[in-house]
């Protein structure tokens, strides 16, 4: 299984926008598991991978995207990372 984190804070726009595209990506796939962190919640995580902004997306444990990317680059990501398409 592959652990998809999601950086987000309560009030943030583009937080809101991020969680609605990443739920889309994983929809097509096998083997992914997402869980949505509140900065503000989980500060010292946070940190520790380095999360400056949100929204911010981790991979099993990993800062992989400090910014926001676009659906096809974070399916791409999940697929090289042993994703299946449903």
């Amino acid at each position: 299984m592959i652990l998809v984190e999601i950086f987000s804070t309560p009030d943030c726009g583009k937080c809101a926008q991020a969680r609605e595209a990443l739920k889309a990506v994983v929809a097509g796939l096998e083997a992914v598991i997402c869980r949505e962190v509140n900065i503000l919640d989980e500060l010292d995580y946070a940190v520790d991978l380095g999360v400056l902004s949100p929204p911010a997306i981790a991979i099993d444990g990993e800062l992989v995207f400090p910014t926001l990317p676009g659906a096809e680059r974070l399916r791409q990501e999940l697929m090289q990372r042993g994703a299946r398409a449903l």
